[in-house]
């Protein structure tokens, strides 16, 4: 197959150029016009595939849920919104329900699926720190524990990609040392660190922040805290929510200013809610309200819980409210998750030798079509 377009995003800039895509690759790129096409998208964009690497879950399904239909459901309508590629993520539970969730995972790679690639797993908790747990629920919030989560790795078989972790918490830094070691990412999240207690944490192998601003301690310019860590430490990684509710436009541009163009990650922190109606929803056991918003809250409170953000529409905010470059954006949505991931030698970029895994965006940025793997997927 051979598509091509007037702009094609190709080591960020644009070029007119045809795609040969052959067994889910990249196999040639041309000049537009070369050969014969099956598909000419004229001056709609070719990016690459957006990569969210922390949502909950959509559709009605939630990650603990450990429902085989529900992930499936989930995973074909995720490139609807130009995702190729996800974690799901779980919430902190029981030992119970998280080892069943990563069971679920697993067992719905192995039988098949259609839709956007399942990467990975997040595992968000339980070892959080409770003074920061926001939605999380507290009942289930125990300290870090090396054997436990060797467990809950055996479980999923090595598929967990990246740990949500406060780091402060872990006696000895013993399960982020383990972790960092044993090739996942420790992005330390709902944490009370300190700036200092973020530096030590890094030193003993954390490379990532999870929702930065979200689940910390702010920033005060006396004591700079886990937010003033993410923005000083800028070859770590960090998420951030661009829904306009979670942080204000001003903090994502300062933020992003601060970390660069190759380390901040753009996250939608998505519920089984995404894609549904306003209402009464569940987020591990704990009921939350969907608002007119589009954000998540813990019932009868203004605790953010999450939100239902489209990922084309978190690439339009980050430029057109945020007022980022567009290089800076796109590497937000696709290369930067893929370098934390370690998959950037084949997922991130349109080049010769790369998974296929395309979207297509008219100037409003619409969804015209997503190639997962070099299929069509709409």
């Amino acid at each position: 197959m051979i598509i091509q377009s007037k702009q094609v995003w190709v080591s960020s800039t644009f070029i007119e150029a045809q795609l040969e895509i052959e067994d889910a690759k990249i196999t040639g790129i041309y000049p537009y016009g070369t050969k014969p096409v099956d598909k000419d998208y004229g001056e709609d964009r070719i990016l690459p595939g957006m990569i969210d690497i922390h949502c909950h879950g959509g559709l009605g399904f939630d990650t603990n849920d450990a429902n085989h239909e529900g992930l499936r459901t989930w995973a074909a309508g995720l490139p609807k919104e130009g995702i190729t590629g996800f974690l799901p993520t779980t919430v902190t539970q029981s030992e119970e329900v998280l080892t069943k969730a990563l069971i679920n995972v697993t067992e719905v790679v192995d039988e098949g699926y259609e839709g956007a690639e399942i990467l990975g797993i997040h595992f968000e908790g339980p070892y959080l720190n409770a003074k920061n747990k926001g939605a999380q629920p507290e009942q289930f919030i125990v300290t870090p524990n090396v054997e436990q989560f060797k467990k809950y790795q055996e479980a999923a078989k090595g598929m967990i990609k990246v740990i949500t972790l406060a780091t402060e918490m872990d006696p000895d830094w013993a399960l982020t040392r383990y972790a960092s070691s044993h090739g996942v990412c420790v992005s330390i999240g709902h944490s009370g660190a300190t700036y200092e207690d973020a530096l030590m944490g890094i030193a003993n192998g954390a490379n990532s922040m999870t929702h930065v601003f979200n689940g910390m301690n702010g920033l005060h310019h006396r004591t700079p805290n886990l937010v003033g860590a993410a923005m000083r430490c800028r070859d770590t990684y960090g998420e951030i929510i661009c829904d306009g509710n979670h942080v204000n436009w001003a903090a994502v541009n300062a933020y992003v200013t601060a970390k660069g163009r190759n380390y901040a990650v753009m996250i939608d922190d998505a519920l089984c809610a995404k894609g549904c109606e306003p209402g009464y929803y569940e987020l591990g056991g704990n009921q939350i309200d969907i608002r007119e918003n589009g954000s998540a809250y813990l019932h009868g409170t203004d605790t953010l819980a999450g939100g239902t953000l489209k990922f084309n529409r978190g690439l339009q905010n980050l430029v057109e409210k945020a007022l980022l470059p567009f290089d800076w954006a796109v590497n937000m949505v696709s290369l930067n998750p893929a370098r934390l991931l370690k998959m950037d030698d084949r997922k991130g970029k349109i080049m010769a030798g790369y998974d296929a895994d395309l979207v297509v965006l008219n100037r409003d940025y619409d969804v015209v079509q997503t190639y997962c793997l070099g299929k069509e997927m709409l």
